[in-house]
């Protein structure tokens, strides 16, 4: 079944998005809003406000959870990642790991033009979320919907295919305010321990993307657990042509490092696990791992995976 014939809850929650022509915290669930305004690194300001002309930022970013545990507890990485994600100001920022309350203090970081959509795996505001962060001065969300990596996508929480992990992938349909087209977003976090589960979540991800209106881009984001190049997933997510990865497609890119590092030494020219993919119709400018640390301290145990993007 395409992701165009869900069921009446998906169809409500897209007629109300077009009916309402913006989304405010209260009007679906659990969807989170910024909150005080916060600055954003002004020589990224421009840029983001259009100084790059069409060009659309976006990253993919395992967060990894928040908790006390030293020495990378939650507390020592919050202000290193509002840093980063001050400093680089994407226009659509796709999560995996976050739990409820640290993805409402990233967007209380990111400020107030920021908002974010997504749901728990378990359901409702439990466990971890495959959430979508977006500057809402540049992109507008038309229609949204969450489906579960299993034989019954569309039952909150469910896992069929041996991985006793949940694993869900979130997706919008967006529409550019800069340039007035539209272009979808999917965000997933595949399963670490079990290869099948991952091979058949590539196959029904892909299944569900040849299900969204043609024409229009995709891009997509995750953290696959498995290597780019070395894996029967790769090879299923790019598979006829209608997806590439950004990284391979980029006319200029950064040094390549493993983006999992586990809070130890960088590898360089390590294994990338986090991708972004996109519509082969899709320019990819700059691709780049970004790097950055402070005093030692990682915002997470992987790094994130960046773009400049044109159509």
């Amino acid at each position: 079944m395409s992701v165009a014939g869900v069921g009446s809850d998906w169809v409500g929650r897209r007629l109300a998005l077009r009916a309402a022509g913006v989304v405010a915290a209260a009007a679906v669930p659990v969807v989170g809003a910024g909150g005080a305004a916060q600055a954003v690194a002004p020589e990224r300001r421009a840029a983001s406000e259009g100084g790059a002309g069409r060009r659309l930022r976006v990253m993919t970013f395992n967060l990894r959870y928040a908790s006390d545990e030293e020495p990378n507890s939650w507390g020592r990485r919050r202000p290193v990642m509002r840093e980063l994600l001050r400093w680089e100001a994407p226009h659509l920022l796709g999560t995996q790991e976050g739990l409820y309350g640290q993805l409402q203090e990233i967007a209380e970081d990111l400020g107030a033009r920021y908002s974010w959509l997504g749901t728990g795996r378990a359901g409702g505001s439990r466990d971890e979320f495959a959430a979508i962060f977006y500057d809402t001065r540049r992109l507008r969300p038309v229609e949204y919907d969450h489906f579960w990596l299993s034989d019954t996508p569309y039952v909150i929480g469910s896992a069929t295919w041996g991985n006793t992990v949940i694993r869900m992938v979130t997706w919008v349909r967006f529409r550019d305010l800069l340039t007035g087209t539209d272009f979808y977003a999917l965000n997933t976090h595949l399963d670490h321990a079990h290869q099948g589960s991952r091979e058949r979540s590539a196959g029904l991800i892909t299944d569900r993307l040849r299900g969204l209106e043609t024409g229009l881009p995709r891009i997509v984001t995750g953290d696959f657990n498995v290597a780019a190049h070395e894996n029967p997933v790769y090879e299923t997510m790019l598979r006829v042509g209608s997806l590439v990865d950004s990284w391979d497609a980029a006319e200029e890119r950064s040094a390549q490092y493993a983006t999992f590092h586990g809070y130890r030494p960088l590898v360089p020219n390590g294994d990338r696990v986090d991708w972004l993919l996109t519509s082969p119709s899709v320019r990819t400018l700059r691709a780049e791992i970004n790097i950055f640390a402070k005093d030692g301290q990682y915002p997470s145990d992987h790094l994130p995976v960046q773009a400049d993007l044109e159509w």
